[in-house]
């Protein structure tokens, strides 16, 4: 994944596109792509096939995790399954803290499966060698690298953070858009239209960028200085699923939250 990819795309979509300049609004962006992918055409619908072969692995790894540790259950526990019970409890505390303690537990299993999932993938965007792999075109990497993934999960917690409080509070969750004074109305309006982009932004830019920086560091300096910049990215990488699920549980909380 290159910038090179940017400009020739931009080149193609712009005939008299100049590299030096600014980029017009007028540009088609929805024909822009960096890098190149493997598609799937499906109807009419054209999809990021590289994307779904990662995700599939990543939720294949999880699912395999759970099997072999809930498997044969023991009341001391040890291995496996002592870590899906620290997982457990771990989730369980961020979704009441978060949530609160009335209705967090209706929300521990999605909370749960967002962290999971962005934790395992992007610790296997840093820890395996997808490159090695070869597809007809494109190159496979972490899922959460591709803005399309990011803006899915984005847009699960709006949808989420809307049924939960209506569903707990029905019409009266409209009383929050005016809460504390109807002055804060457009305010809140606006704010459920920059909840999804900064979670998906944060998320996508950070992954993105930490893969492109160690891919730099590989080609430059391939046995000195990646090493240690690729734990610096496992750090990263477990902070930014740390941070999507608890804001996404901080988002639930917020809407099921009576205000008084």
């Amino acid at each position: 994944m290159s910038a090179s990819g940017f400009f020739i795309h931009v080149a193609k979509a712009t005939p008299n596109f100049n590299p030096m300049a600014p980029l017009p609004f007028f540009i088609p962006f929805a024909e822009l792509e960096v890098g190149k992918h493997l598609y799937w055409q499906l109807g009419n619908l054209r999809i990021h096939g590289q994307v779904f072969l990662t995700s599939w692995i990543v939720i294949g790894a999880l699912l395999a995790l759970v099997v072999i540790g809930t498997k044969k259950m023991e009341r001391d526990p040890h291995g496996v399954q002592n870590l899906l019970e620290f997982l457990w409890d771990y989730i369980r505390d961020l979704a009441r803290t978060q949530i609160g303690e009335k209705v967090y537990r209706d929300w521990m299993p999605f909370i749960g499966t967002l962290f999971l999932f962005i934790f395992v993938s992007n610790w296997g965007g840093a820890l395996v060698p997808w490159r090695l792999i070869h597809l007809p075109s494109g190159e496979l990497g972490a899922p959460t690298a591709d803005i399309n993934t990011t803006v899915a999960l984005a847009l699960l917690v709006s949808l989420s953070y809307f049924y939960a409080g209506l569903s707990n509070k029905g019409l009266r969750y409209f009383e929050y858009y005016v809460h504390p004074t109807p002055i804060m109305l457009p305010f809140k309006i606006v704010e459920d239209f920059t909840k999804p982009l900064s979670l998906s932004f944060r998320l996508f830019g950070n992954i993105l960028a930490d893969e492109l920086v160690v891919a730099v560091l590989v080609f430059l300096v391939p046995l000195v200085l990646p090493v240690p910049v690729m734990f610096l990215g496992l750090f990263t990488s477990a902070i930014q699923a740390l941070i999507f699920a608890t804001l996404a549980a901080y988002y639930i909380g917020e809407a099921v939250e009576e205000h008084h």
